[in-house]
Parts: structure tokens; sequence; C-alpha cells
């Protein structure tokens, strides 16, 4: 292969990188737990953005159950934030599959 071509694809691969990066930062999510008693708002860089929990929730005889509630809203979060990801690479991909270990997934 052409040395010039190849720098003109890694050039192009970059920049759709940091498209990708771009529009992962704009995607958000909220993951519930206990009838929505417990949020968990993550972004498209799986980073926490937020958390509400409803007072009804607190119960200092059982901080188990809350934290059992804040454990499954974020895994409730990290479930469609991962299935947002995968939608938005596969629109950018044309389709393609994502590789397994592509952005943590």
């Amino acid at each position: 292969m052409n040395p010039f071509e190849m720098l003109k694809n890694l050039q192009s691969l970059q920049s759709g990188m940091q498209e990708m990066q771009g529009k992962l930062a704009e995607i958000n999510v909220t993951g519930t737990a206990g009838g929505e008693m417990v949020r968990v708002s993550m972004n498209g860089q799986m980073m926490v953005t937020g958390v509400h929990i409803e007072p009804e929730a607190v119960d200092p005889e059982d901080v188990g159950m809350l934290e059992d509630l804040v454990r499954a809203a974020l895994s409730d979060a990290m479930v469609k934030i991962k299935e947002a990801i995968q939608q938005e690479v596969s629109s950018m991909t044309g389709g393609m599959p994502i590789p397994p270990g592509f952005m943590g997934m």
C-alpha cells in the first residue's frame, strides 16, 4: 500500500475518532431503581453526572437497602449507556459491529 494513502487513512480515522468522542460526550442516560426512588445519570464517557435519592428511600434502619438501590440504578445506567454508545457508533460506522473491548464495552 502507498505510504501516503496509509497516512491519509490514518488522518481520516483520527478525525472520525474525535468526532465520535464529541458525540459520546452528548449522550446522557438515567438508570433507575426502586420505582425511580433512586436515579443515577451518566454521560457517554461513562461518568456519573448526577444521583438523586427520594427521601422515602432513606431508612436509617436499612442502609443496605439504599446501597442495593444505588447499585441497581448504577447498573441500569451502565446498560443504557452501553446500548446508546453501541447505537451511536453503529450509525457512524454504517452498521459495522463494535469490536469486543472497544471503549470498555
